[in-house]
């Protein structure tokens, strides 16, 4: 490709990733903080590729231009990734990469204290770190709330789970939450749920990787839809 059609590229990159910042859609590729870096990277693209054009034409009217050869045009197959990106959302990752993986929970650093009344609204990484590690000893007792995708293992376990990331949706693990007690009769792979329920010491080991998996006793089950970030960012927190 001549430096005009690397521009273009450039040109459209810049504008897929400023398409992407200024949207929901970064949210597929990278966590939410990483929102000014996406928009950021896409504004110097645009200005290079601006930049470059302004160079070339200047540097055409200054020099003799040299015998040319036609580029081949298969170069220019490198627009329809950026297209895509453009065009289609990719969905976020789900039961398939979940019941792929192996649970990716982490020991918290800290147990934050909970509110004294009322259901506890927890998300999925908090109520697992609770109950594994911390032995439910601040979930004895109390209702809780939390919400993430289903997955049924090979065994026709159903799981709850969040995906949790570290910087972007490449690194991106799961976490899991056994489902016991009132389980709706027919639970569909990546349906999201907001189920109640009560902590349980069961337990199970992960069939990919042995890591553990905590039990929630549900005693309610609620479709919702699936939230703006699908991916959960605390377990590194």
């Amino acid at each position: 490709m001549n430096r005009q059609s690397q521009a273009a590229v450039l040109f459209l990159l810049g504008a897929a990733l400023l398409h992407a910042g200024t949207t929901d859609l970064y949210l597929r590729y990278v966590k939410s903080g990483l929102r000014p870096l996406v928009l950021a990277a896409g504004a110097v693209l645009i200005v290079t590729a601006l930049a470059t054009v302004r160079y070339e034409r200047r540097r055409a009217k200054e020099e003799v231009p040299p015998e040319s050869h036609p580029e081949p045009r298969v170069s220019w197959l490198l627009v329809l990734p950026l297209l895509a990106l453009i065009l289609v959302a990719p969905p976020a990752l789900g039961s398939y990469s979940a019941t792929r993986t192996g649970t990716a929970l982490q020991e918290p650093l800290a147990y934050p204290p909970l509110p004294a009344t009322g259901p506890l609204s927890l998300s999925l990484v908090d109520y697992a770190g609770r109950a594994v590690y911390d032995h439910g000893r601040t979930l004895a007792g109390r209702e809780v709330r939390v919400t993430g995708f289903v997955a049924l293992d090979h065994d026709g376990t159903p799981y709850l789970i969040r995906m949790a990331l570290n910087c972007c949706a490449a690194d991106a693990q799961p976490v899991k939450v056994a489902l016991s007690g009132s389980i709706p009769p027919v639970l569909q792979p990546d349906t999201w749920l907001t189920v109640t329920g009560t902590y349980t010491p069961r337990r199970v080991e992960d069939p990919v990787n042995g890591g553990p998996i905590p039990f929630l006793k549900v005693t309610a089950a609620e479709p919702v839809k699936a939230p703006r970030d699908p991916y959960d960012e605390s377990w590194n927190n």
